[in-house]
Order: C-alpha cells, then sequence, then structure tokens
C-alpha cells in the first residue's frame, strides 16, 4: 500500500514538470506578442428596429391592411396586440389587422435578425360611413374627413357656400355620434377647418324708426285752512300729490284763492308731446359670420360695494350696460342667390319706472323693444317688423274721503293725474349680396365741400358753397345786383 502511494506520488512529479518546463520556455515569445487594451465604453449595440424607420400606417377598428416583403420573415414583434395584430400566410405575405383605437407598432424580421420592415400603425374610427354620406349629399365640394385623436374627426377641403360646409359639419356630428339618444358633446370633437369657394359678403341696410305720444292731463285743488266749532279749532291741509307723474310736472301753473280763512290753489296741466327716433346703419359681414351695430351709450350702475375693513369709507363697483339702438345679424347665401338672414334687434332707453335704489345709489331701469327672427330672402329683398305697438294709459283719482264723492263740490277735494303713451316701432331690413369696389367709385360725406367766401356767408347767410361734381365749375349765381350796405 506504501509502495502504491510512493510511486503515485511519482508519478505526479513526473507529470508537472515536464508543463513547467514548457511553460518556460513559451513565455518569452508570449511576452513578444502585443495585447489589445480593453474597450472601456463596453460592448457596441445596435438598434435593430425603431419608430425611426417605420412607415405610419392609418388602420380602421375591424380593417385589414396586407403588404408583400421583400425577403423571407422569420420574426414578427407586436408592441400591444390589443390594437393591432398581425399574421403571417406565408414568407413573404402578411395581414395587420385593427383591433381598437389605439397606437402600437410591428416589426418584421428576416431570419439573421435584421429587420426587414417596421410600421407605425395608428387605428382610428372607420371614418368611410361618413367620407360616403357627404360625398353623397355634395357631389360638388371636395372635402376630406380625417381622425383627430381617438374619438374626433377634422373636416377639411372645399366647399362651395357656407351652407354645404355647415351640411358637412352637421351629417358627420350626426353619424359621430350614431346610436346615442341626445347629440351632447358632438360639436366638440367635430373640428370644421372646411374653407368656402369665394365666401359672399352680404350688405344689410336697416331702417328702425319709432313713434312715441305722450299725453299727460293733470287738475287738482290743494285747500288748506281752518274753521271752528265753539271752542273747537279744525286745521286742514288737502295737497294733490300727482303719483303718476311723481308730482306735478309744471310748477306754476296754478290759480291761488282765498275765503275767509280757507286758502284754495288750483293745480291744471295739459301737456301733448311726439317723439322720434331714426337710425339707419349699414352693415357688411361675410357669409355666416355675425355683425353688431350699437346706436346708444352707455350708462354706470353700482353692482356692489366694497368697505375697508376698519373703515367707514366704502368704494361702489360700477358696470357699465348698454343701452340704445343694437343690431346683430348673421347671414347665410344659400343657393341661386338667396340668403338666409337671423336678425336680431333691440330698442332701450331709460326709465325711472322700476328704478332701483341701492346704498344711496339710484339705478335706472330698461325700457326694451326686443325683436328676433330668422328668414329666407332674395337679394334685395326687404323683411318688415312691423306691429310693434305699445298703448300705455296710467289714471288715478286721488281726494278727501267722503267729500270727495258729493256731487259737485267734491270736485274741489280731488285730484286726477292722467298719463297716454302710444309707441309705434317698425324695422326694416334688406339684405345685398355685394362685390368689392373700386375706392374711386366711392364718395364721402364731405365730397365737394368748401368754405364759402366771407361776404357770401356775411350778407347772404350761406355756410358753404354749393354742392357739385368733383372736376367741374361752380354753377352761376342767380342774383346779379349789387348787395350791401348802401351809405348815403
Amino acid at each position: 500500500m506504501s509502495a502504491g502511494k510512493k510511486t503515485g506520488m511519482t508519478l505526479n512529479v513526473l507529470i508537472r514538470r515536464p508543463l513547467i518546463a514548457a511553460t518556460l520556455a513559451v513565455l518569452p515569445f508570449v511576452a513578444a506578442i502585443p495585447v489589445k487594451a480593453a474597450d472601456p465604453q463596453g460592448p457596441v449595440i445596435s438598434v435593430v428596429g425603431s419608430d425611426a424607420s417605420s412607415r405610419p400606417v392609418a388602420l380602421g377598428v375591424g380593417k385589414a391592411v396586407v403588404i408583400e416583403l421583400p425577403r423571407d420573415a422569420k420574426d414578427v414583434l407586436v408592441s400591444d396586440p390589443a390594437i393591432a395584430n398581425a399574421v403571417v400566410r406565408s414568407a413573404r405575405r402578411a395581414y395587420m389587422i385593427g383591433v381598437k383605437v389605439g397606437q402600437t407598432s410591428i416589426f418584421f424580421f428576416d431570419s439573421e435578425g435584421r429587420q426587414i420592415a417596421g410600421f407605425d400603425i395608428a387605428v382610428k374610427r372607420d371614418l368611410n360611413g361618413i367620407r360616403e354620406a357627404i360625398r353623397q349629399v355634395l357631389p360638388n365640394s371636395d372635402i376630406r374627413v380625417d381622425a383627430l385623436g381617438t374619438e374626433g374627426i377634422v373636416l377639411s377641403g372645399v366647399a362651395d357656400s357656407q351652407v354645404d360646409a355647415q351640411t358637412a359639419y352637421d351629417i358627420a356630428g350626426r353619424l359621430l355620434n350614431q346610436g346615442t339618444a341626445t347629440m351632447t358633446g358632438t360639436g366638440d370633437k367635430v373640428v370644421n377647418a372646411i374653407i368656402v369657394r369665394g365666401r359672399d359678403q352680404i350688405n344689410l341696410r336697416v331702417t328702425v324708426a319709432e313713434m312715441q305720444r305722450d299725453v299727460i292731463k293733470q287738475l287738482g285743488v290743494n285747500l288748506n285752512g281752518k274753521f271752528g266749532i265753539g271752542s273747537a279749532v279744525v286745521d286742514f291741509n288737502n295737497v294733490t300729490p300727482f303719483p303718476v307723474n311723481s308730482g306735478p310736472l309744471v310748477a306754476g301753473n296754478e290759480v291761488t284763492g282765498s275765503f275767509r280763512s280757507i286758502n284754495a290753489t288750483l293745480r291744471a296741466m295739459e301737456r301733448s308731446g311726439i317723439m322720434r327716433t331714426l337710425a339707419e346703419p349699414n352693415l357688411t359681414a361675410i357669409s355666416g359670420e355675425t355683425a353688431n351695430f350699437l346706436a346708444g351709450g352707455e350708462f354706470p350702475i353700482v353692482s356692489g360695494v366694497s368697505c375697508s375693513v376698519g373703515s367707514s369709507q366704502c368704494t361702489p363697483t360700477i358696470e357699465f350696460k348698454k343701452f340704445g339702438i343694437s343690431l346683430g345679424f348673421t347671414p347665410v347665401v344659400l343657393s341661386q342667390g338667396r340668403i338666409s338672414l337671423k336678425v336680431s334687434t333691440e330698442v332701450s332707453e331709460l326709465s325711472t319706472d322700476g328704478a332701483l335704489v341701492n346704498s344711496g345709489f339710484t339705478i335706472p331701469a330698461l325700457r326694451v323693444r326686443r325683436a328676433d327672427t330668422t328668414v329666407e330672402l332674395p337679394s334685395g329683398g326687404s323683411m318688415a317688423l312691423a306691429g310693434l305697438i305699445q298703448e300705455q294709459t296710467k289714471q288715478q283719482i286721488n281726494g278727501f274721503p267722503g267729500l270727495m264723492q258729493l256731487p259737485i263740490l267734491g270736485t274741489l277735494f280731488k285730484s286726477r293725474d292722467y298719463n297716454n303713451r302710444q309707441t309705434e316701432l317698425m324695422i326694416l331690413v334688406t339684405p345685398y349680396v355685394v362685390r368689392p369696389v373700386a375706392q374711386k367709385d366711392l364718395s364721402r360725406p364731405d365730397d365737394g365741400y368748401a368754405d364759402t367766401a366771407d361776404p357770401s356767408a356775411v350778407f347772404l347767410g350761406r355756410l358753404n358753397r354749393l354742392y357739385g361734381v368733383a372736376g367741374k365749375t361752380e354753377p352761376g349765381k342767380a342774383y346779379r345786383n349789387q348787395y350791401g350796405f348802401i351809405l348815403d
């Protein structure tokens, strides 16, 4: 056993010695071979497929695209199969199918791992139904329908008129929300970027005429005095209030008389008036756009009062409200030169009736006449809003209870205040389809105006020369004799 172990150890030594000798013999040669330094950046990483080299492809939900590959495909990568899927039927033909709205990427690789093709898939709603419906209704318009985000669409292209653009917008909104009970929110999903080919301009000539007639009558007797019955003395004072018109309108229309200790003042007044309001605005707007006009002003109202802490000073907050004659219209040119016109008119004026007193400030009320309508007219046709007649009658009798009921003498103990107001408003609207004109064909109110000479202004009372056509001489004067003062 010992001899065997010793023999084994000897063999081990004999085997290792030749290896050491051989290694030592090779070391000089190994030291002579140059060693390459290690790369501090590590191994190079190459991107085989990315969106930078992908082609965008739009798919509808449930729609497919068939592609032919230039070489055999070995591997397919779909980043989100829930959005779109790829089916390989042969080594060089594949089907890409849209599943639901969203975005994903599909890459095809060959047997060596190299990218054959990459596609950036955008699955959107199927818009072919909307495109076909718009094409059938508007065959002469070039309107495109594109998806916007996950639920919206964009209408672009060119339409013949504003009506065609609005029709395409309505069709897209209804089909986009098809299957729901309401159209709530549809307008937010449809973006109308349609360009109207040759949009017409509408000139609107409006005449607003108002006649107002007022009749006011006031009659009353003021009694004051005293009389005695035995040792009792009665003082009385009866003043006519005239509450309908907030007191007597004209002070001084009075007749005063006295009988013993009783003084009587007769107040009587009758007034008739007429007021005429006329406005003739002339506005121009593009078909489908809204234009507004206001002839009037703005009056301040106190909307609130702000007071600083620890101080008695308060600052009112002032807002301004508009009043006067206002006009708003929206014209739309239809086929064959007809015009759909939406007109909103308002005539307002300040009034003390219904005025509000707040924090020591008096806020006046507004008397408003308003009319809104939509009509269809030819170019040059007129629309009349007539029959806006209002008649208001106020009458009040005040007096001393009991005494005012006497047959004849009761007139001395009562007063009558009467007010009658009649108002008639008429609005005439005439739209025209207009075209641009040259500046030389336009005229201004001061065309042909020239200051008169001093002798003509002093002796004849002329303020300006006669109007005439530009470039022509002033017509001759009919008066040829001398004028002025003759001094002897």
